[in-house]
């Protein structure tokens, strides 16, 4: 006999009903000495801000393996048009390739329609190709631009959410650098009084967060121009050491010496190009 399936939608707030499933699977898996997989963390601080005459947008320069700093001067600000550049925190090659791909596509959309494309145009396809995805591409995206509109900002997230703010953070050190801008920002700043803010935003994330450090580049985008500072400020500068640390010889005595003649016999080597025409 055919029973009747009702659809049944979910009930409202959180729901718990896999708690005692996970747990029953993480203890399988310890039986069986395996581990699951956890998330790697990744580092960075990246700002925007918007103020009187275009968009500021700034990053720090440090990119981390693990707990190792691969890289002391990497760029995380991406050219993606004339007129719109994109910081990027997450997957370093995640948002090299996703900046890449779109700054590709706007090349062809300001082709076919003989005009520079609009910052709105460049954050539905990033949105659109991180949702398709479903947060497997790790990228964190600030979009900036000036068009025939005006300023905008937006925050992109991994799995295609976007806000447009006038100031936005992201990265591990955006909480140091959230807390400058609500302090200081003022609506319709001049320009070195929001340079100066950004840099101070992402020092916060630079002094309060292991995963960002180095240098700070910012990038003003006006209507005329775009100036690309990098570096616009050294954040961490190495120290001088105060003393020497070399040692005279004979500081530390030799207990024992034992010289080991080799016996090697010296061959000619003739080495010979080969003809590859």
């Amino acid at each position: 006999m055919a029973s009747l399936s009702v659809c049944q939608f979910p009930g409202a707030g959180f729901g718990f009903e896999n708690c005692k499933r996970n747990a029953l699977l993480e203890a399988k898996l310890e039986e069986r000495r395996c581990k699951l997989p956890e998330a790697r963390k990744t580092g960075t601080t990246i700002a925007g801000v918007v103020f009187k005459d275009g968009i500021i947008l700034g990053a720090d320069t440090r990119a981390t393996e693990g707990m190792v700093v691969a890289d002391k001067n990497c760029s995380k600000i991406h050219y993606i048009s004339p007129n719109v550049y994109c910081c990027g925190a997450g997957t370093a090659a995640d948002t090299e390739m996703t900046t890449q791909l779109i700054s590709s596509n706007l090349e062809l959309h300001a082709l076919s329609t003989g005009r520079l494309a609009r910052v709105a145009t460049a954050n539905r396809m990033l949105k659109q190709l991180l949702f398709r995805y479903q947060g497997y591409i790790g990228a964190a995206l600030v979009l900036g631009g000036v068009d025939c509109n005006g300023p905008h900002l937006y925050s992109i997230y991994p799995h295609g959410s976007t806000d447009k703010l006038p100031y936005v953070t992201m990265g591990s050190g955006s909480l140091a650098a959230m807390s400058v801008f609500e302090s200081r920002y003022k609506p319709d700043m001049e320009e070195e009084a929001a340079k100066q803010l950004v840099r101070d935003a992402i020092a916060g994330g630079i002094f309060n967060d292991l995963g960002s450090g180095s240098n700070i580049d910012l990038c003003v985008i006006t209507k005329n121009k775009v100036d690309y500072i990098r570096p616009h400020d050294i954040a961490n500068k190495k120290g001088v050491k105060s003393g020497s640390y070399k040692y005279k010889r004979g500081t530390t005595g030799v207990l024992t010496k034992n010289i080991t003649p080799l016996d090697i016999d010296v061959v000619e080597e003739v080495v010979q190009r080969m003809d590859t025409s």
